[in-house]
Order: structure tokens, then sequence, then C-alpha cells
């Protein structure tokens, strides 16, 4: 579905903004601090989570987390509102009534970019396997549910383990549970991978392709089988009592990238090949989502390219089915863009962002 209003209000630095994006890129640009990539956070709430920043709702009020926000949008025919009261959990309104945060996924495909990801390949497993997660839910809405379900029986299993309890038969149930969902997530991210991979393949790109590959981290992430988790978690019992904790699992997966004709891991490239194998990947999940009109949220992406990177990520930007948000500092960021997209320029005066659309810089 094609996002076609969003308005603003008391989220982040704006008081209010009231946008009509179209399928034209549009490019944003400003200073430091303007208040450019709470633009693009407030579109990444349109999905499930916390959004690209990972903030909780009452760090996203633009008077503290004694005051409120709102985002209302309309996706396709319907009517989208989001945002939190003073104290309270993010809501959803989909068409005036309540619905769940995972509905948001079916309706809008939402990638994102931004320079904290930079550090991807070097970072904590964790890191990894949350961009997984995220690429996996662009594909998958309801690898969010599997993902509520097996995290919400291993706590309850964890709980046991700490206390010490020796009762087989809950072990058992919780495991039999954990094992269900745990091959869903499985499942769910070797297709994300493999969806990848193919939208790599014969695809006109200036940026690396890489090889990606589910990795077990410790123990049996990879292992799509339910009957086999459940076995394999009866005989962890013992070791993860002793840890106070489930060491193994699909909770401790990682993702593996090996790139060009030496297969160079990720983690070894030089920094501007790290960055450029990131891109690859964004834009090859767009192309893979490319009958859902995903929206492609990419901040900053454009400081560290030189003009040739640049202009080739903006024709390919160009040349995909998606709506596309992009932010730097300044218009001459975006001039290989030329007529082909709109232009907001941000200033901020204290606490408050203020847009105006430009002309072509």
């Amino acid at each position: 579905m094609t996002l076609s209003r969003l308005i603003l209000a008391q989220f982040r630095s704006w008081a209010r903004l009231d946008l009509d994006p179209d399928s034209r890129p549009l490019a944003i640009y400003g200073a430091n601090g303007a208040g450019k990539t709470n633009i693009l956070e407030a579109v990444s709430m349109l999905s499930p989570g916390r959004g690209l920043r990972q903030a909780p709702p009452g760090d996203q009020a633009r008077q503290g987390p004694g005051a409120g926000w709102r985002i209302r949008a309309q996706i396709g025919e319907h009517q989208v509102q989001t945002g939190a009261a003073p104290g309270t959990p993010r809501e959803v309104l989909i068409d005036d009534k309540p619905g769940p945060q995972v509905a948001l996924g079916r309706m809008m495909r939402v990638i994102w970019l931004v320079p904290a990801m930079d550090r991807l390949w070097t970072d904590a497993p964790e890191i990894r396997r949350r961009f997984l997660d995220r690429i996996t839910l662009s594909f998958a809405p309801g690898h969010a549910e599997d993902a509520l379900t097996y995290e919400k029986a291993m706590r309850e299993r964890n709980r046991l383990l700490r206390d010490q309890v020796g009762d087989a038969g809950w072990y058992r149930a919780l495991e039999s549970q954990m094992a269900a969902s745990g091959a869903a997530l499985t499942r769910n991210r070797l297709d994300a991978i493999a969806r990848i991979t193919q939208s790599q393949q014969g695809a006109t790109t200036a940026f690396p392709a890489a090889t990606l590959t589910l990795l077990p981290g410790e123990g049996f992430a990879d292992d799509a089988d339910p009957a086999s988790i459940a076995d394999r978690l009866a005989a962890t019992r013992g070791r993860d009592m002793a840890a106070g904790r489930s060491l193994s699992g699909p909770h401790r997966a990682d993702l593996g990238a090996h790139w060009g004709p030496q297969d160079m891991p990720a983690a070894l490239s030089s920094t501007g090949e790290q960055k450029a194998l990131l891109i690859s990947l964004i834009l090859a999940n767009a192309r893979a989502l490319s009958a859902e009109n995903p929206v492609l949220l990419l901040d900053e992406v454009a400081a560290h390219l030189d003009s040739d990177r640049r202009a080739a990520l903006y024709d390919e930007i160009i040349a995909l089915p998606a709506q596309s948000f992009l932010t730097g500092t300044g218009p001459e960021l975006f001039d290989s863009f030329g007529p082909r997209a709109r232009y907001l320029q941000i200033t901020r005066a204290g606490d408050s962002s203020t847009a105006h659309e430009r002309d072509q810089p």
C-alpha cells in the first residue's frame, strides 16, 4: 500500500508536520539536529516495534515523558493512527479501531538504513540478529508473533531454570512451545536470506553482492525441525540450569556475510566496503518486495559516498517500485536526483522544527 499522508503532532522536535508523500523520492536536508531523522523515525513507527531508534514511547514526545505524541497516516485506503499518552504504551488505531502492531506490518513494508548500522558487521551478534529479523519481518509480518511466542516461553523456562525446578513435565510443555515457534523463526529467517539472495542475482547494481548465511551462534540456532529443537532443549537442561538461562536456540542466531571472488568476510572488509555491502542488502530487500511497494528510509546514506556512487545509488532508487525518504545535511548531496525527486528543507528554532518544500537544488 502507498503512504499518501503523514501528520505528526508533538513528536520529537515536531509540534506539527503535514506531508503528502508521492512516488518520487523525498530528499530531506538541513543542519544536524534540525529534525530530519525525526521524520524518518515517525514513518518507521508505522511498522511493528520501536522504530529505527528503538526508543520507548515516553522518549518520543516533544515535551518529554510527561507529554504525549501522535502520528496519523493514510496508507492505501486505511487511516492509521499511532501514539502514546503520558506514561502509557503505544496504541495503534486502524480506521478508528484498536489493532495490534503486527497489523501495521501487513499494511506497509518499511525498510531502513541509519548510520548506527554502519558497525553491523563488527558489532555483537545480537545486533546482526535484530537486523536480520527486520528484513525477515518485511517478508513475513507474522514473524513478530512467532518471536513473541518464543520469547514468552523462554522467559518461563528461564524462570524454572533459575529456581532450580526439576519437574520435567513443566519443561516439556514450555520446550514444545519454544520448539514450534523457534522452528518458525528459523524457517522465516532462511526464507528471507533466500529471497535476498535471489534478488541480488542478475541485478544491475554498483554495490557488491553479499553471500548471506544463518549462523548457529552457540548451539542450534539454524535448526528448523521442531522435534529436533525440543530434543536439544531437553538435552541441555542441566547445563542451562547451571547457567540459569537458555544458552542455545534460535535466540542465539547470527548473520554471516561474505563477498567478492576472495569470499571476503564482511567483518574483515574496509569501512567503505562494509557500508557498500549494507546498502546493497537494503536495495536487494526493496527489490525483493517490489510487489508490496515498500517504504525505504535512508538516513544520511550519501554522507560517505563519492559522487559516482551517489549517482548510482539514486539511479537504483528511482528504478525501485518503492517510496523513498532520504536525509542529508545539504542539498548538494542530492544533485544527482535532479528533477526526479522532491526536496524538503528542515530548519530548527529552539525546540521546534519547520519544513519548507524547495525546488530542485
